[in-house]
């Protein structure tokens, strides 16, 4: 399996740091060359290698940690994405009229034909999201959430990987929900800093 982040700001950072403190290979990318990310790549480790959107894209698995509306220009990456599972790293508010009442990853799906599309990692701030997971037995949760049920398991199995807790949310538009904002309001699980002890 091989993954890539695509988006190298705070978040797209932080995702990073997760990969390097498990010695997991990921590509990282965005609209800037990649000789201009290689440096910070290489200060994170040596598993994190920085290559052209056109390289990141070949990954098995796909992280948006971009602005939410760079999503279009990331999906023309690609005509299809069949066989792909992209992971919705991106939050908007305030949600504007144009998603039309969907849920802001279910507006970001539409982009990705064929495409397993999972939100997850996005209601954590970067500087959380980028310290260990692992503290005093329990592991940082992470919520995710899809309209397709096959699609999540091997995004839990990757979130497990890194040192997180999976918590499934069911659907986009339902649990999902909680992890979006609306309107003018943010999720109720949005921020929320959870921990889940070891079974």
């Amino acid at each position: 399996m091989s993954y890539a982040i695509v988006g190298f700001g705070k978040i797209g950072q932080a995702l990073a740091h997760a990969f390097a403190r498990k010695n997991i290979d990921v590509t990282v990318a965005s609209r800037r060359p990649p000789e201009t990310l290689a440096p910070q790549a290489r200060a994170i480790g040596p598993t994190v290698v920085a290559k052209s959107l056109q390289n990141a894209v070949e990954a098995d698995t796909i992280i948006l940690a971009i602005p939410f509306w760079e999503h279009r220009e990331v999906a023309k990456a690609l005509p299809s994405w069949e066989g792909k599972t992209v992971i919705d790293a991106t939050n908007v508010f305030p949600v504007p009229e144009e998603l039309d009442g969907l849920p802001s990853s279910a507006f970001v799906a539409k982009a990705f034909t064929g495409a397993k599309f999972v939100k997850g990692f996005n209601h954590l701030i970067a500087a959380t999201l980028a310290t260990d997971p692992v503290v005093e037995g329990g592991h940082r949760v992470v919520f995710l959430s899809s309209d397709d049920e096959d699609a999540i398991a091997p995004v839990a199995a990757l979130a497990k990987q890194l040192g997180f807790a999976p918590v499934k949310l069911g659907k986009l538009n339902e649990g999902g929900a909680l992890v979006h904002a609306r309107g003018r309001t943010w999720g109720q699980l949005i921020f929320q800093d959870l921990f889940k002890k070891e079974q």
